[in-house]
């Protein structure tokens, strides 16, 4: 016979988890989508800048990868299962896809949107973390946000 789990007693209601993991779902789906379109947008740059922008999309990238399995593993501490298909992301996510390939000025143009997409879904989330006294979420959301308010000054920052 086999071993029942036992149920997750962590002081968070099982409510206020599945707010939380609904939320952090939100933020998955941005996360995977910049990464997407960051990587896409490494590949496909071209220009005077190729070089600088080639390797800040890489840097970029890979740090977006890390994060997303910070978030997916959050929502499973939480007791809900991570969203992980493009199906799920295209409706959950706040950033949009981008079709053909834009200018190197435009690529960072909609990096900037999607970076500052993200930290507007991150912060969307402190309401139910705050009521549910999550300070693991909380550290990582503020973490989450403080990378991309940077990254998008430092990419703006090539537009001015």
């Amino acid at each position: 016979m086999p071993v029942q789990a036992p149920q997750i007693d962590i002081g968070i209601s099982e409510q206020q988890r599945k707010a939380i993991a609904d939320g952090l779902s939100r933020l998955l789906a941005d996360t995977y989508t910049l990464y997407l379109k960051t990587h896409n947008f490494h590949w496909n740059v071209t220009g005077p800048m190729f070089q600088t922008l080639h390797l800040m999309f890489e840097e970029q990238y890979n740090e977006l990868s890390v994060a997303v399995d910070d978030i997916a593993e959050r929502i499973r501490a939480l007791g809900f299962p991570a969203p992980g298909t493009y199906s799920d992301y295209a409706e959950l996510s706040s950033i949009q896809e981008t079709k053909g390939v834009p200018t190197a000025e435009e690529m960072i143009k909609l990096l900037v949107e999607g970076q500052e997409a993200v930290v507007r879904t991150a912060r969307s989330i402190f309401s139910a973390v705050d009521e549910a006294n999550d300070e693991p979420t909380a550290d990582l959301l503020t973490q989450r946000m403080q990378v991309h308010e940077k990254t998008a000054w430092m990419l703006r920052s090539l537009l001015q």
